[in-house]
């Protein structure tokens, strides 16, 4: 498996493709571009060094990786905070609160554990873009790294406040309201597969008014108990404990706990597509503005929007392209379907515990008004229904073929409104259906959208049958 490089970090096998010399190497390459950023005229290392916020998920690898990362930029002159273990939006907010020049987020999110990444931070706290990313290939790959000489060499402190700073910004919100989600005695489920969140969500839940909080795979070893992604063949134990605790619903993280997933309390799933939904819903009452998602989310953002009288645009797929279209339209709230939840209010990032306390705040004013009835899977009901489904086909050829298959597909259906800007999405009045490439294997991704189970997956099989039937003459 080859190293993987994009706005999303550098991400590998550790020991295969995730070694020693990467590491080092684009930890040097990261510190020089950090320099040049505050002293473009600068190359060397004389000056007062940069400052350099470090955050992990707990993956076995991860330790190691932060010390050799941490060490290597304090032999390039930077100062290191480690924050030790944290969620990626903790480090995303600690980079800004530390008025750092930037951010290594050792995490490769919902990749399994064998896998470990870089993810690199701008001084603001975001992602790099993809101009950006190709500065820092540049010096990575010309190896020319600005290095200290032994009088500047940096230093490394560890700062293990962030997760208060984290939470406190959250319960700092005016629409969060930790009295009113006491008084509805909430007995909550919290799993965290073991990951980041394994610590700070369920303190979140409890300094949020949570009454009981139960936990499961929150011991924060690394070793994921299950499929991190929420589907439900991976979440029988969760479920299980759900029902044999009596909770009212579980909270479910990824492994650096930046998406949110929950499940009702009867065990059905409530949907990573739903999770942007319902806090969009609750956060637009507060605060009125645009709504962003990217072009294979639900379109049951779009009637919430539409519901409050505000836009909603579509970013091409990615946290990255999200976050520009959020800040080119002034949206107030937006995310991916994956459960991503983007609050600027808070920071530009993905951020399962700002979606966490947006969501029990909600569903704390439903109940209120609730007449009978009052359970997680009675207001799921309360938002549009749509139903999703994936399908792919690999590639086996060149891939600037596809828009020849693609022009041909969409002549097919003249009624429908074409969007080219990632893949090709056809937009009818009651469904859709995004083509893409995907960004990490030699696959075309196929999502579809209606108002049916059924439909969604006959659409997503119809259009499999005959993207394949075309791939032949790539």
């Amino acid at each position: 498996m080859s190293l993987m490089i994009s706005v999303s970090g550098i991400r590998g096998i550790v020991g295969e493709s995730l070694t020693p010399k990467v590491l080092t190497a684009f930890a040097q390459a990261f510190a020089t571009w950090i320099r040049l950023q505050s002293n473009p005229e600068k190359e060397t290392g004389e000056d007062a060094g940069p400052k350099i916020v470090i955050g992990r998920d707990t993956r076995p690898t991860g330790r190691a990786i932060a010390d050799l990362v941490g060490s290597t930029m304090a032999l390039c002159g930077c100062k290191v905070v480690d924050l030790g273990i944290a969620a990626t939006p903790t480090v995303e907010i600690a980079t800004v609160a530390e008025q750092a020049d930037g951010g290594i987020i050792i995490t490769a999110s919902h990749n399994p554990v064998e896998w470990n990444a870089l993810k690199l931070l701008g001084k603001q706290g975001e992602f790099l873009n993809e101009t950006e990313v190709q500065q820092l290939l540049s010096i990575f790959r010309n190896e020319k790294f600005t290095l200290a000489d032994w009088a500047h060499v940096g230093s490394t402190e560890k700062n293990r406040h962030h997760d208060n700073t984290h939470i406190e910004r959250i319960l700092s919100l005016t629409c969060i309201d930790p009295g009113r989600i006491a008084a509805q005695h909430f007995r909550v489920l919290v799993d965290a597969v073991e990951g980041a969140g394994s610590s700070i969500v369920p303190e979140l839940c409890r300094k949020l008014g949570v009454e009981q909080v139960e936990t499961i795979y929150c011991n924060g070893t690394g070793i994921f108990p299950r499929n991190p992604e929420p589907l439900p063949e991976h979440m029988t134990a969760t479920v299980e404990t759900l029902k044999q605790k009596q909770c009212d619903l579980a909270i479910v993280v990824d492994p650096d706990a930046d998406r949110l997933a929950l499940i009702c309390e009867d065990g059905s799933l409530f949907g990573e597509e739903y999770s942007l939904v319902a806090c969009a819903d609750f956060y637009l009452r507060h605060k009125q503005g645009p709504v962003v998602n990217n072009l294979s989310s639900s379109r049951a953002l779009e009637d919430i929007a539409e519901k409050h009288g505000q836009p909603c645009y579509s970013a091409k797929v990615g946290e990255a392209n999200v976050i520009d279209v959020m800040k080119r339209q002034g949206a107030v709230i937006g995310g991916e379907g994956n459960g991503g939840i983007i609050l600027p209010e808070l920071h530009y990032g993905r951020d399962a515990l700002a979606g966490i306390a947006l969501i029990l705040q909600a569903f704390t004013d439903w109940r209120e008004e609730a007449a009978e009835n009052s359970t997680l899977s009675r207001f799921r009901k309360h938002f549009p229904d749509y139903f999703m489904a994936k399908q792919k086909v690999r590639l086996t050829g060149k891939p600037e073929s596809l828009d020849r298959i693609f022009s041909a597909i969409a002549a097919a259906y003249p009624e429908a409104a074409i969007n080219t800007e990632d893949g090709m999405k056809l937009d009818f009045p009651n469904e859709w259906i995004h083509v893409r490439p995907s960004n990490t294997e030699p696959v075309l991704r196929i999502y579809t959208e209606a108002k049916s189970r059924q439909r969604a997956e006959s659409l997503a099989e119809t259009f499999r049958k005959e993207i394949a039937s075309r791939v032949g003459t790539l």
